[in-house]
């Protein structure tokens, strides 16, 4: 989830793919069906992660053939299927792509996904807000925050969850918002609480800059 800070100003931006990776639960759930998850044919293979060094340090990285496919889900799952993509993540560990998706709304998107995977392996998980709505409540939050701010809930991050949970509002303010916010927007509304400290300044450093005239 990317989540968007607030100084004097908010930085605006969405969604969206999430960079961790999360274990595998014992008996996990991903029949074939479209409600409850399901995976794709790649995924019956193993594969060996992928690695690089930066500075001395061995990481994992995304194959090639998966990051591209991963690219046409999201650019797809935001213009053609707007209504059930909800958001991605990748697992570099085990060589696969989470995607998350409402699944009363997902039978063209289910297809697409089958056929753009190719030999990758993508598991498919339900979601229970898609991209759309999210950015909608997002964008009406973000408009919000002097409003917010004049009573005393002091907004720090506003960031769509890539899992399609929800908003997720950070502010320092966590037990007011719970009840503010809610009877505000009303008990449906998709938003998700959590502390989050304030903002801290970055300073500004100079490091092997040269003088002026060098």
């Amino acid at each position: 989830m990317h989540r968007v800070r607030l100084s004097r100003l908010l930085l605006v931006g969405l969604l969206m793919i999430g960079g961790c990776a999360e274990p595998d639960s014992a008996g996990e759930a991903e029949a074939s069906g479209r409600v409850g998850g399901w995976r794709t044919a790649g995924c019956e293979f193993s594969r060996a992660p992928e690695h690089t060094e930066v500075g001395g340090v061995r990481m994992p990285v995304t194959p090639a053939p998966l990051r591209a496919a991963m690219e046409q889900i999201e650019q797809a799952g935001r213009t053609r299927f707007a209504a059930s993509f909800a958001g991605l993540e990748v697992d570099q560990l085990r060589v696969r792509a989470i995607v998350y998706r409402v699944p009363s709304a997902a039978a063209g998107f289910d297809d697409f996904l089958r056929q753009t995977a190719g030999n990758n392996c993508i598991v498919v998980r339900d979601a229970a807000h898609a991209v759309t709505e999210l950015g909608e409540w997002h964008d009406r939050v973000v408009a919000d925050l002097a409003y917010w701010s004049a009573r005393g809930v002091r907004i720090v991050t506003v960031g769509s969850r890539h899992d399609g949970a929800g908003v997720e509002i950070g502010t320092r303010d966590v037990d007011l918002a719970r009840v503010a916010l809610p009877a505000h927007y009303g008990d449906e509304a998709p938003l998700v609480f959590v502390e989050e400290g304030p903002v801290t300044p970055l300073t500004s450093t100079r490091i092997n800059s040269p003088e002026p005239g060098r």
